[in-house]
C-alpha cells in the first residue's frame, strides 16, 4: 500500500479529509518525508498501519481489502547475519511478524521466508545496521549477478552482493571502505547460500 492509499483509507474511515501534514503528525516524522515517499512510491509498513489505527482511533488491519495484502513471516530478532566482518548468533526464539505482501519483490505463496536482523556497515547505504531483512530463502536456483544474498562461507555468515564468473564467485560491499574479494571454483564447496535479500526495511514494528 502507497502512502496515498493510506490517507485515503483514513479519509474513508474518519470522514474527514486527510493531508499530508497530518499523515506526518501520525507516523511521527516530518512533512518534506512524507512528501519524499509520495514521490517515491514508497510502502506503508504494517507497523505504520498500527500507528495510523491508534492516531485516528480506526481500524485499518482488520479490513479485509487491507487484511489480503498482509502475510505473516517468522522473525529471528536474536539473529544478526553481518554485514560486515562476519558473524551470525542464532536463536530457536522467533515470533510471527505481519508484512505486507507489497513490500516483497517478486513474493510468492509458493516461496519460503524469514526476517533477520543487518549488523555491519559494509552494505551501507542499502542496508544499515539494525534495519529487518526479508530473506528469500535460496531453493536451487542460479546465483542473480549482483543482487544481495546471505550465505555462510567458511562456517560464517554474510550480507554481501554476489556475481559469478566462470570460476568464481565476486563478492561485493556497497560501502567503498570494504573491499571486494572473490571465492574459487575450488572453494565452492564451502559457500552454502541461505537465501536472498528481497526487502530491507528500515522500521517495522
Amino acid at each position: 500500500m502507497k502512502l496515498t492509499e493510506l490517507m485515503s483509507h483514513i479519509s474513508e474511515n474518519t470522514k474527514t479529509t486527510i493531508n499530508q501534514s497530518m499523515l506526518a503528525d501520525c507516523l511521527g516524522i516530518t512533512r518534506q518525508t512524507v512528501s519524499n515517499r509520495i514521490k517515491n512510491e514508497s510502502e506503508v509498513t504494517v507497523s505504520e498501519l498500527k500507528k495510523a489505527e491508534d492516531f485516528f482511533h480506526i481500524e485499518l488491519l482488520s479490513q479485509s481489502n487491507l487484511n489480503d495484502d498482509i502475510v505473516y513471516i517468522n522473525y529471528y530478532k536474536d539473529v544478526f547475519a553481518s554485514c560486515g566482518n562476519g558473524s551470525i548468533v542464532f536463536s530457536n526464539d522467533k515470533e510471527k511478524l505481519p508484512v505486507s505482501v507489497s513490500m516483497i519483490h517478486g513474493y510468492s505463496k509458493n516461496k519460503l521466508y524469514s526476517i533477520i536482523n543487518a549488523s555491519g556497515d559494509s552494505m551501507s547505504p542499502t542496508i544499515e545496521n539494525g534495519d529487518k531483512l526479508i530473506v528469500e530463502h535460496w531453493s536451487g536456483d542460479q546465483i542473480q549477478d549482483n543482487k544481495i544474498y546471505v550465505f555462510c562461507y567458511n562456517n560464517e555468515f554474510f550480507v554481501k552482493r554476489l556475481s559469478k564468473n566462470i570460476d568464481e564467485i565476486i563478492v561485493k560491499s556497497d560501502n567503498p571502505d570494504y573491499r571486494t574479494k572473490t571465492i574459487n571454483l575450488k572453494s565452492f564447496s564451502d559457500l552454502i547460500l541461505i537465501g536472498k535479500i528481497v526487502t530491507s526495511i528500515k522500521q517495522i514494528g
